[in-house]
């Protein structure tokens, strides 16, 4: 008898329809084949079905079986067929007799005891039930919380064989699963650390503080111990609260990484990805025998660091263009091209010199000036010109160090960039672009006006520090940044200046 189970293959972070077909009852020696163009991890599945459905109460057909997950030109790959495999078998055998089968998308792995375990992707498959029209969608417990996020589609949450074969057969009646109200209270203890930590640069947290604002990218540069590493890391408790569509692009990313956050769902927080400096092209960008998301994708919607940016790879520090601007990156091998999404804020920290003492008081330099230069050289032109901030972060006096009396908090900075990107939705609204730094080049024109004066203040700059047009571009766009803290709604001297002073690595002097 044939039985059709439907289920779902990732393709990069998107759910393309499979079709599980299982015919049993076949002339010829009694085993089971599946085709399908399946990876080592699908054909290992007949294993794991066999056993569980002897765990389960149930038997194995002692006929020739052939499984078939179509399309057969489409590359399937992991654990998620085990469940859909084990219920078309009992569904071809009759002992699965639910009129309506092939109304649900099914996915899970299943232990050799017959239990479900957790997937990958299974927000994507949740969004392409909802768009094939399924009833519901069949998940193990994990994967349904993040399945339950889509709204149109009923989500149940399957922990055994057994129990999806009884609920199937109406003999059980499960709940579906339901996800409580977002809270971003309850997560005080998960909380990113506060800015009241952070001792002096006050410099340094204006320059955060605006490049949070507008979405811009930042780089730091300054001595060890200057506390750039300890700014990066509170970031995240002063970006803006995510909307549930953006934390949804997040988890689908996440989810077909394999890299589940379905346990922090009430928390709708940015990401905040931090690669060491040894990682590949490939870690950061994405890729893989099948293409797959990278850092740089997992940092969607978020924040990526590069810490000591300069020990990067010069080649991974490469990649980096095009996604910076185009905000998502295609990636082709030979198992197919996928694109990705990566809008992220991109935050770096630098020494100013090999040693790091350049510029420090208290510490002599000892490095040469070929050397200096050849460090600065590893982070090439392009690359600076797609970042918007440099911002010097000199040494700390023994007097900050000792002064006990706690900064601005994170809450009260988090309250004015709100206040600024409320100022920017309103004016992109209808548009693809969210912040100031994604403005397009007609919004540049619309939303940037300079008037003679500044247009002139603006050209000497320019003449004075070599700059390129790209670099002209983000000067105005961290000027309007700088006006919609300021509450203004036109670029004004002190915006453009504060703008300006913002290119310290294009002017090649530190301090």
């Amino acid at each position: 008898m044939l039985a059709t189970i439907w289920s779902a293959a990732l393709a990069g972070i998107d759910a393309v329809p499979v079709q599980v077909e299982v015919n049993t009852n076949e002339v010829g020696e009694p085993g089971m084949t599946l085709v399908g163009l399946l990876d080592t991890a699908v054909k290992e599945s007949s294993q794991r079905v066999y056993s569980a459905l002897g765990n389960s109460g149930f038997r194995a057909p002692h006929t020739r079986t052939t499984i078939n997950l179509a399309p057969g030109d489409l590359r399937k790959e992991g654990p998620c067929y085990d469940l859909p495999i084990a219920l078309g078998l009992l569904a071809s055998t009759n002992r699965l007799t639910c009129d309506h089968l092939e109304d649900y998308l099914i996915a899970g792995e299943l232990s050799l005891s017959g239990a479900t375990r957790p997937i990958k992707g299974a927000l994507a498959m949740a969004l392409l039930a909802r768009q094939l029209k399924k009833r519901a969608v069949l998940l193990p417990a994990v994967s349904a919380r993040e399945a339950a996020l889509v709204e149109g589609i009923t989500v149940y949450a399957v922990h055994s064989l057994d129990q999806a074969a009884r609920f199937l057969n109406g003999e059980l009646t499960l709940p579906p699963v339901r996800l409580g109200p977002v809270d971003r209270a309850a997560a005080a203890e998960d909380a990113p650390p506060d800015f009241a930590d952070v001792k002096g640069q006050h410099a340094v947290r204006r320059a955060v503080e605006v490049a949070v604002a507008g979405g811009h990218n930042v780089i730091m540069i300054g001595p060890p111990g200057s506390g750039k590493s300890m700014i990066a890391k509170r970031l995240p408790g002063i970006m803006p609260a995510a909307t549930l569509e953006e934390y949804l692009d997040v988890l689908r990313i996440h989810s077909a990484a394999g890299q589940t956050i379905a346990g922090d769902l009430h928390l709708l927080e940015r990401p905040a990805r931090a690669p060491h400096h040894t990682i590949s092209d490939v870690g950061l960008l994405g890729g893989g025998a099948i293409p797959g998301p990278g850092e740089i994708s997992l940092a969607h919607q978020g924040v990526l660091f590069l810490d000591e940016l300069p020990e990067f790879k010069r080649s991974a520090l490469e990649v980096l263009r095009q996604p910076l601007e185009d905000g998502h990156v295609t990636i082709s091998r030979s198992a197919g091209k996928i694109t990705l999404p990566c809008s992220f804020m991109l935050v770096a920290a630098m020494n100013p010199c090999p040693c790091g003492y350049l510029g420090d008081a208290r510490h002599e330099c000892r490095c040469t000036p070929p050397q200096i230069q050849r460090y600065r050289n590893r982070i090439s032109g392009p690359l600076l010109d797609r970042i918007d901030i440099h911002i010097e972060a000199p040494a700390l006096s023994i007097t900050e160090l000792r002064n006990t009396r706690a900064g601005e908090t994170s809450a009260a900075i988090r309250a004015r960039v709100e206040a600024a990107r409320a100022r920017q939705r309103a004016r992109f609204a209808g548009s693809r672009a969210t912040a100031n730094a994604r403005m397009s080049t007609a919004q540049l024109k619309k939303y940037c006006p300079l008037d003679p004066t500044l247009g002139d203040l603006l050209q000497q700059a320019m003449e004075q520090l070599s700059l390129s047009a790209r670099a002209y571009d983000r000067i105005l766009k961290v000027a309007r940044t700088i006006a919609d803290l300021a509450g203004a709604d036109a670029i004004a001297a002190p915006h453009l200046l504060e703008a300006i002073q913002y290119r310290s690595l294009d002017r090649n002097v530190f301090y």
